[in-house]
């Protein structure tokens, strides 16, 4: 506890605030390995006596980690709710709302969470959840990670990136020279060498000083193991049978691995190389397990694991520790057997990451297996890494799987895996490979008596056909897919036929596409079908986005973030999360579209068309800003689409292209960026696509001979030189960048001029300098060079609503009392507050009622507590 004072400090008053107020926080507390972030936190547990419990969950170091692995010792200690749905391996968002319940009793509670930089894919899933609602319980979480380990932990990285406007941080460094120096000198140690070799770094600082002798270690390895060697040779082996579990070890377990050994615990405890708990012992340190597992010598190691993989397989359904023994003791029938009962347990949870780990763990032992096994073992991992976007890896398992089939003659099993494979190699990008297997997995399956391999066939290539916008035969391959699922009562793939027809319908802004969508919503949601529900959410967002539907779009983007997060289905909540950018752009909220898209590009399962989706926001963000480095964004996600065929890829890309070009002043590259896109827009048919692309060209002189009714009326007023309704159709839409170019183009100098101030006040810095050329050019005088006076009174730079935001923040209400004053959604609101936080450049709400005073935003006086 030496130099931590004043995060003890910070850790109590943040639990007199929860106290206080009922609203609880969470916190992360980070540091590298061995700083000493679980003695700060025990300590700080056992000094608030009875009237606050504290609950603990540990993540464990396994290679492939159990799903909601430290929910189950939170669950142990709880019982109740919480405990049932862990020891069924609920799902995430049914885990969160338990020990949510949990938290809301009358006891003010510290949740601590180990080790978060090894939890799997459900627990930060829960983690996350639990970040939203946290606020709802008088609770003060505690999540401990090795910020020194993120380049290895991508998943926790991308969620403290999500967290980083919820919770506070805590990180704790080494120890400095002078502490060290004091923890030296009672054991005549030279204190500056000791701080050299270890760089203050607390347990190996303690390591070194209990390993004793004239020379101090080199490493914390040699600090462990010169530590170990003060025990008695029989506390040595026990401490290597200790070692090979990972976490915690049951003190039953450790009698059959020690056997007599078992004595010596008392020692090892005394000599300060184990801990222990209420049946269970554990190294003080992972870095001490570590350090005496590497010394192991390998046929005692083997023999350990043996013997721990036969005494759990006697009582203990914990199949991802089962699937660990067994690989470490190299017993293939052992993986075989319980690394796909984990995978399916992991899958079960929302942890697919983890799953498909445990497949390719199987796949590495199956060589001798059958054909039919190793076939079903590849199409799990294919399937799992498929939902993480891991497509490259699931284009190899999936192909493996095709080759299993094929070698076993089995055409029902060939046809669909090469169905599943062309999806695969679409959502890579791969359309040229992928194209031709969607007709061939048809013509294979038709040899066969028609069943759901064969509806499913039949989806697929009526969602191909959907996707590049080519209704007629999207619709005719959509209701033979229809027709067939209805015959045999076939659910799947009647969801699957119904959205790609309403999402054909929906991109037409019909009616009944929505109508249709809403339909394989629900019942996907009833069937258990959650993955197909996130991809119908999806297509109820796209069509009124693409059609400057914005409230339309917003309702089912609300709902479908909230369902494809709860659900751990990420790749549509990313897709969702791409889709919000470019709303938000298009709205004018272009800090926080850049926000949104930052978070989709930050995620490595980001599939690609979200991924050019998000790049086309941040270098139009970048663009329109004039803020630099937009090429970058903008030509990576040209090299993703410029092969897809898609108008939904392709066209926004050639569009924030050539508007890229036009601002810079270059013509000619505008027909350059755009040829494509537009002969493909206007032969699909696909008005406001075609539309913006026709405009951009426009703009740089280019008179396009277009069909009638080919473009979207906004962009097709302004080529026809009726500004004014063009302006007055983008404002009614809600566009403020569109409406104000439109008014630009007037020959109307107090219009030109109102254009301007609309850009100047959106920030549209290279735009604007465009517009005021031209009514420079008309010899106007005193045309404005920067904001206006309103925006220069708020030096923070807030829109309107964000200042509206600030001063309901200010006064003390919440988020969800702000979003019915005024008329939004609270995740609406969410946004506007983080928008304000990151502009004020504060980290909580009180910060930024301070800074409001400060900036004379509101003036001084009491806000409501």
């Amino acid at each position: 506890m030496l130099e931590r004072g004043d995060s003890m400090s910070i850790l109590d008053a943040l639990l007199a605030g929860v106290r206080s107020s009922s609203v609880g926080r969470l916190v992360l507390v980070g540091g590298e390995a061995g700083v000493g972030k679980t003695t700060l936190l025990r300590q700080f547990c056992a000094t608030q006596g009875p009237s606050v419990r504290a609950l603990w969950g540990a993540c464990e170091p396994l290679r492939t980690p159990r799903p909601l692995g430290p929910l189950l010792d939170v669950a142990e200690a709880t019982g109740a709710e919480l405990a049932e749905l862990v020891a069924q391996v609920a799902r995430p968002h049914e885990v969160a709302a338990a020990l949510l319940s949990e938290l809301r009793g009358q006891v003010p509670t510290v949740l601590v969470l180990e080790d978060v930089h090894w939890a799997d894919e459900a627990t930060l899933d829960v983690m996350t959840l639990l970040a939203a609602r946290i606020d709802s319980a008088p609770a003060l979480v505690l999540a401990t990670y090795r910020d020194d380990e993120l380049d290895r932990a991508e998943q926790l990285r991308f969620v403290l990136g999500e967290l980083v406007r919820r919770t506070q941080r805590i990180k704790l460094g080494p120890l400095s020279r002078a502490g060290v120096a004091d923890l030296a000198e009672p054991h005549g140690i030279d204190g500056d060498e000791l701080y050299r070799r270890t760089g203050g770094n607390p347990f190996f600082v303690v390591e070194a000083i209990a390993a004793g002798g004239e020379e101090i270690p080199e490493t914390v390895r040699d600090a462990v193991l010169a530590r170990a060697a003060q025990c008695s040779e029989a506390a040595r082996r026990l401490l290597e049978a200790v070692a090979v579990v990972p976490g915690q070890v049951d003190l039953w377990l450790l009698e059959v691995l020690a056997g007599t050994l078992v004595d010596r615990v008392d020692e090892c405890l005394a000599s300060g190389m184990l801990s222990a708990g209420r049946a269970h012992v554990a190294f003080r340190h992972e870095l001490a397990r570590l350090a005496i597992e590497g010394a192991i010598s390998p046929n005692r190691r083997l023999a350990l694991h043996r013997t721990a993989l036969a005494a759990l397989a006697d009582r203990d359904g914990d199949y991802a520790r089962l699937a660990h023994h067994a690989d470490a003791a190299g017993d293939g029938e052992g993986v075989l057997r319980w690394a796909p009962r984990a995978g399916e347990r992991a899958a079960g949870t929302g942890a697919h990451r983890e799953a498909a780990a445990q497949y390719a763990r199987a796949l590495r032992f199956a060589g001798g297996a059958s054909l039919e096994v190793r076939a079903q073992l590849l199409q799990r991992r294919a399937d799992e890494c498929y939902l993480t976007a891991q497509f490259e890896e699931a284009i190899a398992a999936q192909e493996g799987a095709l080759e299993c089939h094929r070698r076993r003659g089995d055409l029902l099993g060939e046809g669909d895996a090469l169905r599943s494979l062309s999806r695969l190699l679409f959502f890579a990008g791969r359309t040229r490979e992928a194209e031709p297997l969607t007709v061939a997995a048809v013509e294979l399956l038709e040899r066969r008596p028609a069943g759901h391999e064969l509806a499913m066939a039949y989806g697929n290539v009526s969602q191909r056909r959907m996707v590049v916008e080519d209704g007629e035969a999207a619709e005719e391959w959509g209701a033979r897919a229809l027709e067939l699922a209805d015959r045999l009562d076939d659910t799947e793939a009647h969801v699957y036929a119904l959205t790609n027809i309403g999402a054909l319908e929906v991109q037409a802004d019909k009616v009944e596409g929505r109508i249709k969508l809403e339909r394989a919503v629900a019942l996907a949601k009833r069937h258990g079908l959650e993955e197909y529900a996130g991809r119908a959410s999806v297509q109820l967002v796209l069509g009124p986005l693409r059609n400057r539907r914005f409230e339309l779009a917003r309702g089912h983007l609300e709902a479908g973030l909230e369902y494809c997060s709860e659900r751990g289905l990420d790749m549509w909540r990313l897709y969702l999360l791409a889709a919000r950018a470019r709303m938000e752009l298009d709205l004018g909220h272009w800090e926080t579209a850049a926000d949104s898209a930052a978070l989709v590009l930050h995620d490595p399962r980001t599939a690609p068309v979200a991924r050019g989706w998000a790049l086309v926001v941040l270098g139009l963000v970048r663009t329109r800003r004039g803020d630099g480095e937009a090429d970058g964004p903008l030509e990576e996600a040209h090299a993703l689409v410029r092969s897809t065929g898609e108008v939904m890829q392709i066209c926004p890309v050639g569009a924030a292209r050539a508007e890229a070009a036009w601002l810079a002043g270059d013509a000619a590259a505008v027909e350059l960026v755009t040829d494509t896109a537009l002969s493909l827009a206007l032969d699909r048919r696909a008005c406001w696509p075609a539309g913006e692309i026709a405009y951009w060209r426009w703009q740089a002189g280019l008179h396009d001979e277009l069909p009638a009714g080919a473009l979207a009326e906004p962009y097709d007023r302004s080529l026809a030189g009726d500004w004014a309704r063009a302006a007055e159709l983008w404002s009614e839409t809600g566009c403020p960048y569109e409406a104000a170019l439109a008014l630009a183009e007037s020959d109307d100098a107090a219009a030109v001029r109102d254009s301007l101030e609309q850009l100047q006040q959106l920030g549209a810095r290279p735009a604007s300098a465009v517009v005021a050329r031209r009514l420079r050019n008309r010899g106007v005088r005193g045309v404005p060079r920067g904001p206006r006076p309103r925006t220069r009174e708020n030096p923070a730079g807030l829109t309107a609503r964000e200042l509206e935001v600030l001063l309901l923040v200010a006064d003390g209400l919440r988020n969800a009392e702000i979003a019915q004053r005024l008329v939004v959604s609270e995740k609406t609101v969410d946004h506007h507050v983080s928008a304000v936080l990151r502009k004020l450049d504060v980290r909580s709400r009180g910060e930024a009622a301070a800074a409001a005073v400060r900036l004379g935003i509101r003036p001084p006086g009491p806000g409501r507590l």
